[in-house]
């Protein structure tokens, strides 16, 4: 797993817990996907860039996630989640370059 970029994690996390909980119906299966994939990111951030920046794209993660609702209502839940999955990818990819 070490080998997957981080961002892709967190990417993976928004865009497959938004649509395994569309295409499943189960909004707690979504979540369990956001939750193992924002737990496996923020993992990787500590070990990739320390504690403070891990707390602080994590915190991006979930703001994401919760951002992308109001965001749904203007333009459409896929672009929405792709807009906000974009935002984390390129925060995680800056933070964690080396």
């Amino acid at each position: 797993m070490a080998k997957i970029p981080t961002a892709a994690i967190a990417a993976a996390g928004l865009l497959g817990g938004y649509g395994t909980a569309r295409w499943s119906g189960r909004r707690e299966l979504g979540g369990a996907v956001l939750a193992v994939a924002g737990a496996t990111a923020a993992v990787r951030w500590r070990q990739q860039a320390g504690t403070g920046t891990a707390a602080a794209l994590t915190g991006l993660y979930v703001a994401a996630f919760g951002g992308s609702h109001p965001l749904a209502k203007k333009i459409g839940a896929w672009p929405a989640v792709f807009a906000v999955a974009g935002v984390v990818v390129g925060a995680s990819t800056v933070a964690t370059k080396r």
